[in-house]
C-alpha cells in the first residue's frame, strides 16, 4: 500500500510517499481503507521529534482519517465491512498514523460517519472540533450563562470553540479578522475584535465588563498576564496550543481571584473523552452547523509540501490530503 511515513525525525523533507507492507487488524482493531487524512499541527511536532512519543519504524504520519471499513476483527463490536467511519487518534503512543491507503484502528477509537455528510468535511473537523469540546467542558467545565472569550475565533478550532459555547448557552467574544467576523458572528459570537486593534485587552474589557469566566487561546500567543487581568473571580484559563510559548504566569492574581490554568492536549484525552466529544461532533456535523472555514486538498504524494506550507503560516484553512476515493466495499465473507 501507499503511504506518507518517515523513518527518522527530522524536516518535512524526511517524508517519505511509497510503498509499505499493508497493516493487519489485531482482535479489536478495524482495518479501514482511508479516502482523506487531514495534516494538523501536532503532526509536525511529531515529526520533527519536537514532541517525543514512541513511534514504530518506519512511521506513518498523520492523525485523523475519514474512509471505509474493509475488515472487522471479533472483538472490534459495532462496526461492519462497508460503514463510513472516522478517526482522530492516530499516529501517537505507538499507534502507526493516519496517511496511508489502509490503516488499523483500534475499536474504541472509530466513530461512525453521519449519513450525508461530506467525508472531507468530517476529517477537516475532527481534530479542531474534538479539541474544542474537551477544552470547553472537559477541561474548562462550561456553565451556560458564562461568558467565554476566544481569542483566534475565526480559525478551525476558534470557529469550533465559539459554535459550542454558545449552543451551551455562554456568552461568546472572539477575536478575529475584520474578513473573518461574520462568520463568528453566524457561529454564535456576541461581539468579535479585530485581532489588529492596538487595544485589544481594553476592548475585551469592554466586551466582558463582569469579567471573563472561560478563556481560550487558539492564536497560541498564551498572554497570561492579560488573561488573568480580564478573568472574574474563578475564572478559567485553558493552555490549548502555543507548544513554544514560555509566558509569565502571575501567583498573585491567579490565587487572590480564586482562578485557574490548565494545559490540555488532545493526544493526553482518554478513549471515552473521545468517544463522548465524537458523539457531540457528529451531532453537530449531521444538523449542518459545524464545517471548516475552508480546505486545502493535496495529493498523498504531497504530505512533505503539506508538512512546510503548515511549519511556514502560508495556508489559510486545512490542508487535506487525498488518499484514495471512495470505492464499494467488499462483502464479508
Amino acid at each position: 500500500m501507499l503511504a506518507a511515513y518517515i523513518e527518522e525525525f527530522g524536516a518535512p523533507d524526511v517524508i517519505r510517499h511509497d510503498e509499505l507492507p499493508a497493516p493487519r487488524p489485531g482482535p479489536s482493531d478495524v482495518l479501514v481503507r482511508v479516502e482523506a487524512a487531514a495534516v494538523n499541527h501536532v503532526d509536525t511536532f511529531v515529526r520533527s521529534g519536537a514532541w517525543r512519543t514512541p513511534v514504530p519504524w518506519p512511521f506513518v504520519i498523520g492523525r485523523d482519517l475519514v474512509g471505509t471499513v474493509a475488515e472487522t476483527s471479533p472483538g472490534a463490536t459495532g462496526f461492519a465491512v462497508g460503514d463510513r467511519v472516522w478517526c482522530n487518534s492516530m499516529g501517537h503512543a505507538g499507534r502507526s498514523g493516519a496517511a496511508a491507503e489502509q490503516v488499523v484502528v483500534p475499536a474504541d477509537r472509530l466513530y461512525h460517519l453521519p449519513p450525508g455528510v461530506d467525508p472531507e468535511a468530517v476529517v477537516a473537523v475532527a481534530h479542531p472540533a474534538a479539541t474544542a469540546h474537551l477544552a470547553l467542558f472537559t477541561h474548562g467545565r462550561l456553565r451556560a450563562g458564562e461568558t467565554v472569550v476566544v481569542l483566534g475565533g475565526g480559525g478551525n478550532v476558534g470557529s469550533a470553540l465559539t459554535l459550542m459555547a454558545s449552543r451551551a448557552g455562554a456568552r461568546v467574544v472572539v477575536t478575529a479578522h475584520p474578513r473573518d467576523a461574520d462568520r463568528c458572528r453566524a457561529l454564535g459570537a456576541a461581539e468579535v475584535v479585530d485581532y489588529r486593534d492596538p487595544d485589544v485587552p481594553g476592548r475585551l474589557r469592554k466586551a466582558c465588563p463582569a469579567g471573563v469566566d472561560l478563556f481560550l487561546d487558539a492564536s497560541a500567543a498564551n498572554d497570561l498576564e492579560t488573561a488573568l487581568d480580564l478573568l472574574a473571580r474563578r475564572g478559567r484559563i485553558v493552555v490549548l496550543a502555543g507548544m513554544r510559548t514560555r509566558p509569565v504566569l502571575p501567583a498573585g492574581p491567579l490565587y487572590l481571584k480564586d482562578c485557574s490554568v490548565v494545559g490540555f492536549a488532545i493526544s493526553q484525552a482518554t478513549t471515552t473523552e473521545l468517544a463522548e466529544a465524537a458523539t457531540a461532533v457528529n451531532r453537530l456535523l449531521a444538523d449542518g452547523s459545524l464545517r471548516p472555514p475552508a480546505t486545502v486538498p493535496l495529493p498523498l504524494a504531497e504530505a512533505a509540501r503539506a508538512h512546510r506550507m503548515l511549519e511556514s503560516g502560508e495556508v489559510r484553512g486545512k490542508i487535506i490530503l487525498r488518499v484514495t476515493p471512495e470505492v464499494e466495499a467488499p462483502h464479508a465473507t
